[in-house]
């Protein structure tokens, strides 16, 4: 009789699918839920980047306002300081005895 190969001593392999089944079932189980809170995160965080570019749109509006209001005011003091001048002037020469026709040609 001829001699059969291999060992004989070797252990049966026995396949336990439903072991495993029920591993990657779990396995999906929590991938799906970590999947969830992520994207859960993820929307609570563009939701709160969405608000914060609205503030920051409405900040920067309300500072070009106020610069806009500056600038008016800052034109609007340099104007008085500039008439204020010109009458101290007119005023200066009226006091050292020039006429009013002379003050004019020398403003301008």
């Amino acid at each position: 009789m001829p001699r059969t190969k291999g060992s004989k001593n070797k252990p049966k392999v026995i396949n336990d699918y439903a072991s495993q089944i029920a591993e990657k079932q779990e396995s999906i189980t929590s991938l799906t839920a970590e999947i969830a809170s992520i994207t859960a995160n993820i929307d609570t965080l563009k939701a709160d980047l969405k608000e914060k570019k609205a503030t920051l749109k409405k900040a920067e509006k309300e500072v070009t306002t106020l610069e806009a209001k500056k600038a008016k005011e800052d034109a609007k003091a340099a104007e008085e300081a500039k008439k204020a001048e010109a009458e101290s002037v007119v005023k200066r020469l009226l006091a050292s005895g020039m006429s009013a026709d002379e003050i004019l040609e020398r403003l301008k």
